[in-house]
């Protein structure tokens, strides 16, 4: 097997932990399909501050996907950020653009989960579909709040932890969970290799009227959707989101520098 040096063009994913990625294998598969001088990587990594290393010891890398825990944490790092990606306060996409005649990198920072998310929305989105709950508070909740709000959804955060605009699990009653009609899981609970565990939504206010949709991909069915779907909740897992997104990423990386 080739080198990833050999290639003209070095593509990778950072985050911890990659179990349950697929990012790889997508990507791959479509730069033999295509005829792509292009590899990925997975960069299973703790701690972000060796990503200069990373970039000093590949100096083919074009582009990078980033996932938990360091959507957020990748920001300081970057030299830019588009609208969405400032606007949200998440990064999942880096675009490495070099001066030819200076050899100057820039890093900047870009959201496909915005992008992803919303455009799966149209298939889910009915009359009285108007109000939603996101479980989390890290990136991917940030960037599924964008595309919610820019659908014209409102949006109700819940977590652990108490905040001033974010409800705890055990404050939610069956008042709020009727007004709410979308649920989202954009957390990591109950993603591989971790899948028999599941937020602790109180699914039994839950009816047909509403759709549970768990950003997780792997496994296909979570304990949040199975749960959901006890109570007759429509449900819908990660996997078109993160197709969509993927298709994004390759875009940034692969259009002119705007």
């Amino acid at each position: 097997m080739k080198s990833p040096l050999a290639y003209k063009h070095l593509y990778g994913l950072i985050g911890y932990p990659l179990v349950h990625s697929f990012s790889r294998d997508f990507f791959n598969q479509k730069f033999i399909a295509e005829d792509i001088d292009a590899v990925y990587m997975n960069f299973e990594i703790e701690d972000l501050g060796i990503l200069m290393e990373l970039i000093a010891e590949y100096p083919n890398l074009s582009g990078l996907n980033v996932t938990a825990p360091f959507k957020e944490a990748i920001i300081p790092y970057l030299d830019s950020m588009d609208d969405d990606a400032r606007e949200i306060g998440a990064v999942n996409v880096v675009k490495f653009i070099r001066d030819n005649k200076t050899g100057e990198l820039e890093l900047r920072g870009y959201n496909s989960d915005v992008v992803g998310f919303g455009k799966t929305l149209d298939s889910i989105l009915t009359p009285g579909r108007t109000s939603a709950m996101v479980l989390g508070t890290g990136g991917a909740a940030k960037a599924v709040r964008a595309a919610l709000q820019k659908h014209g959804i409102d949006v109700q955060l819940v977590s652990r932890r108490k905040s001033e605009h974010t409800l705890v699990y055990e404050e939610i009653t069956r008042a709020m969970v009727a007004e709410h009609k979308i649920i989202v899981n954009a957390t990591p609970v109950g993603k591989y290799p971790d899948h028999d565990k599941y937020p602790a939504f109180p699914y039994r206010f839950l009816t047909k009227e509403h759709i549970c949709y768990d950003l997780i991909y792997n496994p296909e069915e979570t304990l949040f959707m199975k749960y959901s779907a006890q109570y007759g909740a429509e449900t819908k897992n990660g996997i078109e989101m993160l197709l969509l997104q993927a298709f994004d990423s390759y875009d940034i990386w692969t259009r002119d520098n705007e």
